[in-house]
C-alpha cells in the first residue's frame, strides 16, 4: 500500500534518541493498564529511548533502587492479557511530604528520567503535577546538599508529565472512558446475567452494590445494560418518596408476569440529604413492604479482577502509543497533559484542567447541585442517564403523545450480538414517543410475507442480554419482492421504518430508496443502525456486534497461546469472520498481540509472508515462546489459511511448529458484550427519535410523505459524533463489489500492531491527538459518545 507522506512518518520527524521515560501505575489498579505499560515501553524503545519500570508506584519513586529497572522488549510480554499491573501499584503517603518528593526527584535524576508516563486516578495525576511544578526547587535543594552535581540543574532542567487515566470508576472528567471500565463493566454484566437466571427459577428480587467510590457509571450503564428495575447513583439522587415509587414498580413488573427484579445501586448512592442508601436498607424496604424474596449481592472486588477486555486492550495500547508522542512532542512551557478518548479519537487534554472538573463534580454534590453534578460528568453520562429514564419508566397511557403513526422495525442481514436491546431500544422509546410499534419478523422476506404485528412495552423485556437475533433476520433484500412489501406496507399503514442490520440493510434502504418513484409507501421516514460482526458498513466507524466478536476472538487467542506454554516454539495461524473487511483480524491483533493480520485492504505477496516467517524466526531465538498470526477470511483468494500455515510450517522447521484454527461462527453467537448493549441501545433511541421529528415534519393533509434524500438515513459513529446521513450520499463512499468503505479509519492502528509486535515501520501521525482544552458542553451530536 502507498506510504504515508514523508512530513507525516513520525519515526522520521520525532526522535527519543537521548531521552529517558519513565512508567508507573499508582493508586488502584484497573485492567488493562499492563496493555498501556506495554506500550509505553514498546514505542518507547521503538523511537530509541530508554525506558524504565517505576514498580510500586510513587512508593518505589521514593523508595529507589531496584524498584526503578530499566525495560527491555521481553520484559513486557505476554502480558497484555494480564489483569490488574504487573509493576505494581501503591499508594503512597510519604509521596505527599515535600521530603518523600525531594527524595524521587533525586531517584528520577540518578537515572537521568526527565519523561513520566503516569498511569492511575485523579489523585495519582495531581500528585505528578505538583511535583512537576517543584521540579526546578528540588534540584536546587538537591544541589544545596551536594546530592547531584551543578550541572545537572541545566541537564534535568524540565519534568515532563503525560497521565492516563486508570480506574474501573470512569469519575474523570474530559475522557468518555477510562482504562479499566469496560473490563469492570464485563464482569458486573457476567454476574447479572448469571444471578437473572436463579433469580428467575425463584422469583427473587435481587440488590446488587457495584463499585465506583462517588461515581454511579459503572451502576447506570450495568442497569442501562441489564435492563434493571431501578437504578441509584450518587450523580441523581431520587426525589423524596422514591421508596414508594420503586415499590411500585416492582410489584407493576411482577403483575406484568417478571418473575424477577433487578435493583442495582452505586456504592457511593445517597438521598437528596446526602445520607447514604444502603443495599440492606433497600432489601428490608422491599421485604417489608412487597413481602418479596430479596437477596443482596455485593461485587466488591471482582470487578477489578480477570482479564482486560478487547476494549481496554486497544484503548490502553493507543493511549500508551499516544503519550510516548505526547512526550516527545512536549517542551518546557507545555502544560502536563492527559491523554483521553472523545468518541473515538484521541486527544490530549490539560491534566489540571481535568483535574479541576471532577473535582467540581464532587463539590456539587455536596451542595446538592445534582442536575449540575450530572452535566459536569459529560455527555456521555447525562446521555446514559437520559436514555435509562426513557427505557426503564414507562410512562401511564394518559401521559402518553398520541402520535397515530405506525413505525415497523426489522432486522436485515446476518444475526449480531447487540440487536435485540437495539430493537427494545427502538420499540420502547417509539411508545414512549406515542407511537404504535410494529416488530417485523425474518426481515424483508417476513414483511413481504405479512409477518408483522404491534408489539407492546412489555413484549421486549429482558431482550438487552439476548444475543443473535429474537426478531429473526434474513439477508433477502426487498428489490425482489418490492410489491408485495408496499401492499403489507399499505395493509398495515406503516408511516416509519427502522432497520437493524448490517450491509444488506444498507443495500436494501439503496433498493427503497429507487423504489419510491413507483410507490407512495415508501416515501416515508427510513433509517438503518449498522450491526454487523463485520463492521464493514459504509458511513459508520463501527457497527453493533463488532466488540462482541472481538471479545470472542481475543479470549480464543487467548487460550490458544496459553495452549502452548510449557511447550517448544509455537506459531499459531487463525482465521476470522469480516468477509472482505480486515476490521476483526487487524483489531483482533492489536488486542491480542499477534505478530502479522492478513486483510484484503492491505496486499501482500509470497515475498511479505517470507519476511513474517523470518521476522517471527528471529524472535523465536530470544525468549518469545509463542507466535499468533490472524487471516480475514477473504484477504487472499490464493493465500489461503491452509496455504499460510503449510508455509510457516515449512519455514519454521527446526524453529518453531505451526497449528491453524478457524474461529468460524463463534464470532456471531454468545451474549453481546456491556458496549455492544449499550451502543444498540443508544443508537437506537437516537433513530428513533429522528423518527419522530421527521414524522412531525412531512405529515401533511393528513398523510406522511418524505420522498426528500433527507428522509432515508444511516446513523453511524464518526470520529467523535452520531451523524445522520443520506444513504445516496454514501454510494461514491462504497467498494459494492468487496462490501467495504473505501477509505476505513482502523487501517491507522495497523502500523501500532506492527510497532509493539517489533516491526520497523512507517508511522503515520497526521491523526495524532492535539492539546485541547476541556469544554463543558460539547456539540450535541456528540451527546451519545460511542464510548458508551
Amino acid at each position: 500500500m502507498a506510504q504515508p507522506d514523508s512530513k507525516k512518518i513520525f519515526f522520521e520527524n520525532l526522535s527519543g534518541a537521548g531521552k529517558a521515560i519513565a512508567v508507573l501505575t499508582s493508586g488502584g489498579d484497573a485492567q488493562g493498564m499492563n496493555a498501556a505499560v506495554r506500550a509505553v515501553v514498546r514505542m518507547g524503545l521503538y523511537v530509541g529511548a530508554k525506558v524504565y519500570f517505576i514498580h510500586e508506584g510513587y512508593q518505589g519513586m521514593v523508595d529507589g533502587g531496584e524498584n526503578i529497572k530499566e525495560a527491555s522488549w521481553e520484559s513486557v510480554s505476554s502480558m497484555l492479557q494480564v489483569g490488574g499491573t504487573v509493576i505494581g501499584s501503591a499508594r503512597c503517603k510519604e509521596f505527599r511530604t515535600h521530603e518523600g518528593r525531594l527524595k524521587a526527584a533525586h531517584n528520577l535524576v540518578q537515572h537521568g528520567i526527565t519523561n513520566l508516563c503516569v498511569i492511575g486516578g485523579d489523585g495519582s495525576l495531581t500528585g505528578a503535577n505538583l511535583f512537576r511544578e517543584e521540579w526546578s526547587g528540588l534540584l536546587g535543594e538537591l544541589v544545596e546538599q551536594g546530592s547531584i552535581e551543578a550541572d545537572a540543574i541545566q541537564k534535568y532542567s524540565a519534568l515532563h508529565i503525560v497521565g492516563m487515566v486508570g480506574s474501573i470508576d470512569n469519575d474523570f472528567c474530559g475522557t468518555d472512558m477510562t482504562i479499566g471500565t469496560d473490563s469492570a463493566l464485563h464482569r458486573i454484566i457476567e454476574v447479572v446475567d448469571a444471578i437473572m437466571t436463579t433469580a428467575q427459577s425463584h422469583q427473587r428480587t435481587f440488590v446488587l452494590e457495584v463499585m465506583g467510590r462517588h461515581c454511579g457509571y459503572l451502576a447506570l450503564v450495568s442497569a442501562l445494560a441489564c435492563g434493571a428495575d431501578w437504578v441509584l447513583i450518587p450523580e441523581m439522587p431520587p426525589e423524596d418518596g422514591w421508596e414508594d415509587k420503586m415499590c411500585q414498580k416492582l410489584s407493576a413488573n411482577r403483575a406484568g408476569m417478571k418473575r424477577l427484579n433487578i435493583i442495582i445501586v452505586a456504592e457511593g448512592a445517597i438521598d437528596r440529604s446526602n445520607m447514604p442508601i444502603t443495599t440492606d436498607y433497600i432489601k428490608n424496604l422491599v421485604v417489608k413492604c412487597l413481602g418479596f424474596d430479596t437477596r443482596v449481592t455485593i461485587l466488591g472486588h471482582v470487578q477489578r479482577g480477570g482479564t482486560p477486555s478487547a476494549f481496554d486492550r486497544i484503548l490502553a495500547s493507543r493511549m500508551g502509543v499516544e503519550a510516548v508522542l505526547a512526550l516527545l512532542e512536549t517542551t518546557a512551557n507545555t502544560p502536563a497533559c492527559v491523554v483521553s478518548l472523545c468518541g473515538n479519537q484521541s486527544v490530549r487534554l490539560p491534566l489540571m484542567e481535568c483535574v479541576q472538573m471532577t473535582q467540581e463534580v464532587q463539590k456539587a454534590m455536596d451542595e446538592k447541585r445534582f442536575e449540575e453534578a450530572v452535566k459536569l460528568r459529560g455527555r456521555s453520562f447525562e446521555n446514559n442517564l437520559k436514555t435509562y429514564k426513557l427505557l426503564a419508566h414507562r410512562k401511564p397511557e394518559s401521559e402518553l403523545p398520541t402520535s397515530n403513526f405506525n413505525v415497523a422495525v426489522l432486522n436485515v442481514g446476518a444475526p449480531a450480538a447487540g440487536m435485540n436491546a437495539a430493537v427494545r431500544s427502538a420499540v420502547r422509546v417509539g411508545i414512549s414517543e406515542g407511537h404504535k410499534m410494529f416488530a417485523v419478523s425474518d426481515g424483508f422476506e417476513g414483511l413481504c410475507k405479512g409477518q408483522i404485528k404491534e408489539i407492546k412495552w412489555a413484549d421486549v423485556g429482558g431482550w438487552t442480554g439476548q444475543g443473535g437475533s429474537l426478531l429473526g433476520t434474513k439477508r433477502t433484500l426487498p428489490a425482489k419482492h418490492v410489491d408485495k412489501i408496499a401492499e403489507q406496507m399499505r395493509k398495515h399503514n406503516i408511516n416509519a421504518l427502522l432497520i437493524v442490520g448490517g450491509f444488506e440493510a444498507f443495500l436494501s434502504l439503496l433498493e427503497l430508496l429507487t423504489a419510491r418513484g413507483k410507490y407512495d409507501e415508501f416515501c416515508v421516514p427510513m433509517v438503518m443502525v449498522p450491526a454487523t460482526v463485520s463492521n464493514n458498513v459504509p458511513g459508520s466507524d463501527l457497527s453493533i456486534g463488532a466488540d462482541t466478536a472481538l471479545n470472542a476472538i481475543t479470549t480464543t487467542c487467548d487460550r490458544i497461546k496459553q495452549s502452548a506454554s510449557g511447550t517448544k516454539r509455537r506459531v499459531f495461524i487463525i482465521e476470522t469472520m469480516g468477509g472482505y473487511c480486515g476490521y476483526l483480524a487487524s483489531v483482533g491483533g492489536l488486542a491480542a498481540g499477534a505478530d502479522a493480520a492478513y486483510i484484503y485492504e492491505e496486499p501482500f505477496d509470497i515475498r511479505d509472508l517470507q519476511a513474517n516467517v523470518e521476522h517471527l524466526t528471529e524472535k523465536m531465538k530470544t525468549s518469545i515462546q509463542r507466535g499468533l498470526v490472524l487471516r480475514n477470511e477473504n484477504c487472499n483468494e490464493n493465500y489461503t489459511t491452509d496455504f499460510i500455515y503449510q508455509l510457516y510450517s515449512e519455514e519454521g522447521k527446526g524453529v518453531f511448529d505451526s497449528r491453524k484454527n478457524v474461529l468460524g461462527h463463534m464470532q456471531q453467537g454468545g451474549a453481546p458484550s456491556p458496549f455492544d448493549r449499550n451502543f444498540g441501545t443508544k443508537i437506537s433511541a437516537k433513530a428513533m427519535q429522528w423518527i419522530t421529528k421527521k414524522l412531525v415534519e412531512t405529515f401533511r393533509q393528513g398523510r406522511v410523505f418524505a420522498n426528500s434524500e433527507d428522509s432515508c438515513c444511516l446513523l453511524g459513529m464518526r470520529r467523535r459524533a452520531l451523524v445522520f446521513q443520506p444513504v445516496v450520499q454514501l454510494k461514491d463512499e462504497t467498494d459494492f463489489v468487496h462490501r467495504i468503505p473505501k477509505e476505513q479509519w482502523w487501517l491507522k492502528l495497523r502500523p501500532l500492531m506492527k510497532i509493539l509486535a517489533k516491526y520497523k515501520t512507517s508511522y503515520d501521525v497526521s491523526d495524532a491527538g492535539q492539546l485541547e482544552h476541556v469544554v463543558r458542553n460539547r456539540p450535541r451530536e456528540s451527546d451519545a459518545s460511542v464510548a458508551m
